[in-house]
């Protein structure tokens, strides 16, 4: 069911192409896609930056000031989606957005013709129109973008395409979403944020791990003020990879190559992005400055040798992301946050999430809590629990009732059989929502950068010798006057 095309990409004649497309491929090599891009070739090149560059604002841009209210767009009965890569994340995206009242997908784009099929399969399934297909080779979702009746464009594709595709886009007129990141480097990250002040649309990174039950749990804990004032998180991306990098198919197509090719955090925004809730980033306080170093590289070289013949093109490989890297974030107002990232060693999962205050804190994998003057001092409140003195169980299942996120307790039963516990329709529903509803979008483009920063300028520390490296106010300063995200309900 998928449109043919006989001439070029977009269905134009290529002089015709050339003078009405929006995003010319000239423009594109210009966001990041001639090969993975600066993010990935400048790389090398960064232990030449001086010290002036890296404590200096030089990354910043002059676009005259920032909204005075995160932005919100007139509400719309039925959200039109268009869908850019529906391969593992991207169908599973569909089929939340299938279930979700209001949300039609309207077409999908793919480089490969049989996913798009199984997309409209399911559409036809679903009672829904069937969608327009779009599989006329890598640049045609500019060609969906400008063609389709769309109020939104959502991606996941591979990484370096995410700014090309939320830009193609907002240029025509769409509000953009993508999976994770938003953006591998600084550039790509001001081109969203310049996108979307130019052409008054949202621009959305789609953190699934900011609906997980205890991440959202954890955030009404501290705005309730149980916690007190916090100081301090710790979180990360500790996820043994070495399987999918090497695979021959999925993400091993394209990840391995931001491992040959970086040094640094690549993947700090599961862990980071509910830090960054709980601490009001970007609304109340921004993160300033983070110093990163990375461990030898060792993991992916060990798993090539065991894995594949002396002979294989895999074993010739090298990779220069270090196996372990530890960045240190501190915050306008002082606080401080801890981001690992390490992907390449046998380990069991975690995301850390700590989060620390003045009255206790709450700690993942395995989750526990502590809260002066609520348990036994010096103890963990957790699964097991313990008896008091007095013959009550105590354990963390208690203070889930208390502090569970209003999210999970009225869309438990719909989320249930959803991708991630269910945290991955809960994030589609409330983008949904915010879009019908006229609301800001719980994640906005100011923060979808700011997370998505980390990448790159933890390489460039990274290559510095550790040295401080300073964040871009996205923002231009209206991060101290937005008001903090509040405890929403379904």
């Amino acid at each position: 069911m998928s449109k043919t095309v006989e001439t070029s990409a977009s269905g134009r004649a290529p002089a015709e192409e050339e003078s009405n497309r929006g995003v010319h491929r000239r423009d594109l090599v210009k966001l990041g896609l001639a090969g993975i891009g600066a993010a990935m070739v400048g790389a090398a090149s960064r232990s030449d930056a001086s010290e002036q560059a890296l404590r200096s604002p030089a990354h910043d841009r002059d676009l005259g000031p920032a909204p005075e209210m995160p932005f919100a767009a007139p509400p719309m009965d039925v959200v039109r989606v268009g869908y850019v890569g529906v391969g593992g994340m991207g169908s599973a995206h569909v089929r939340n957005l299938l279930g979700i009242e209001g949300a039609e997908i309207r077409a999908v784009c793919d480089i490969v013709p049989d996913k798009i099929e199984r997309i409209q399969e399911w559409c036809a399934e679903a009672d829904q129109p069937i969608p327009t297909g779009y599989a006329n080779g890598e640049y045609d979702f500019i060609r969906m973008c400008e063609e389709e009746d769309l109020d939104l464009v959502y991606t996941a594709t591979p990484w370096r395409w995410h700014v090309p595709v939320c830009v193609a886009a907002m240029e025509n007129g769409k509000h953009a979403a993508t999976e994770v990141p938003a953006a591998v480097t600084i550039d790509g990250c001001w081109q969203l944020v310049e996108a979307a002040e130019k052409y008054q649309k949202h621009c959305m990174m789609m953190e699934n791990c900011n609906y997980d039950r205890n991440e959202l749990m954890v955030l009404n804990l501290v705005r309730q003020g149980v916690l007190g004032e916090v100081l301090h998180g710790e979180c990360g991306y500790l996820h043994d990879l070495r399987g999918i990098k090497f695979a021959d198919e999925g993400e091993g197509l394209w990840r391995r190559a931001h491992s040959i090719a970086r040094n640094g955090n690549l993947y700090p925004t599961h862990g980071l992005g509910p830090i960054m809730q709980c601490m009001d980033i970007e609304r109340g306080d921004r993160m300033e400055y983070l110093v990163s170093m990375s461990s030898p590289s060792r993991g992916l070289q060990e798993y090539a040798r065991e894995n594949y013949p002396p002979d294989h093109v895999k074993r010739q490989e090298m990779y220069r992301l270090g196996d372990v890297n530890t960045s240190m974030i501190k915050t306008a107002l002082g606080r401080t946050i801890y981001v690992s990232h390490d992907t390449n060693l046998p380990r069991p999962y975690s995301r850390i999430h700590m989060v620390q205050g003045t009255k206790g804190l709450f700690q993942g994998y395995p989750p526990r809590v502590y809260i002066e003057g609520r348990g036994r001092p010096h103890r963990w409140i957790d699964a097991e629990g313990y008896d008091t003195q007095a013959g009550e169980h105590v354990d963390l299942e208690q203070i889930r009732s208390e502090f569970d996120h209003p999210l999970w307790t009225e869309l438990e039963e719909m989320s249930r059989g959803a991708g991630h516990g269910g945290m991955d329709f809960i994030e589609d529903y409330r983008l949904i929502k915010c879009l019908r509803e006229g609301l800001p979008t719980d994640f906005n483009v100011y923060e979808s950068a700011s997370i998505s920063a980390v990448g790159e300028l933890s390489e460039i520390s990274v290559a510095n010798g550790g040295r401080p490296v300073d964040f871009p106010d996205f923002t231009r300063g209206r991060w101290k006057s937005w008001p903090q995200f509040p405890i929403v309900h379904a």
